[in-house]
């Protein structure tokens, strides 16, 4: 299994798009246009840019809108149980599944052990609490090990995405510098992750598109 290009995906839309509901097939139609941007940012090395397109891609095909500030996190994470578990219902051939475990377990592990996307780090941080977070990382890190232990994909995903809506509040908040050195661990390994999981996601709903996969946020509006 290799990761679903772009160019792939576009050829599988042009060809089923008639059969698709009108609003997954926006959906589709709009998530597959960012990933082919992403990708072009790929082939640039330019790692900050490839991460906010494939997470436009992420966003395109989600059932609702994320949260645009960081104080909607707790909201944002309810979105990602429900969307996951629809998703892993639609995965009939498990590609999640060996995407998580067999492709990107080191990937996975290493963002997962990362404190810079632990959102009680950054909050720390600005409180002056200095290794006040430590307590709330390591529970965590049980719950990620307890995950790992039992290969619970929807667990691990939530946790994942939890970590990758941090990196992407830090990059939309101007909270880094462009093409840091800071930040490059945790965004080549969101990258990478993200390069993976978010074509299967748009390919599980072209698979079943009798699911209901909700509206779409912004509709197209006929001037």
């Amino acid at each position: 299994m290799s990761v679903l290009q772009h160019d792939v995906l576009k050829a599988r839309q042009r060809a089923e798009r008639d059969a698709y509901p009108e609003t997954l097939g926006l959906r589709v139609h709009r998530a597959i246009s960012w990933l082919g941007r992403a990708e072009k940012e790929v082939g640039t090395g330019d790692l900050d840019a490839a991460f906010i397109f494939y997470w436009m891609a992420f966003n395109a095909a989600y059932a609702g809108e994320l949260g645009d500030s960081q104080g909607d996190a707790s909201s944002a994470r309810d979105d990602f149980r429900r969307y996951f578990g629809l998703l892993l219902k639609a995965d009939s051939k498990q590609a999640i599944y060996d995407a998580v475990w067999t492709r990107f377990p080191g990937p996975i592990r290493v963002l997962l052990d990362n404190p810079y996307v632990f959102s009680p780090f950054w909050q720390a941080q600005r409180d002056g609490g200095g290794n006040d977070w430590r307590a709330a990382f390591d529970k965590s890190q049980t719950a990620v090990r307890s995950a790992l232990a039992r290969q619970d994909t929807q667990t691990i995903l939530q946790i994942i995405f939890d970590r990758l809506y941090v990196l992407r509040n830090q990059i939309m908040h101007g909270g880094s510098t462009w093409n840091s050195a800071v930040n490059r661990d945790q965004l080549r390994d969101g990258v990478d992750i993200l390069a993976w999981l978010v074509p299967i996601f748009v390919s599980l709903k072209m698979d079943q598109p009798e699911l209901d996969w909700g509206q779409p946020f912004y509709p197209v509006v006929e001037a």
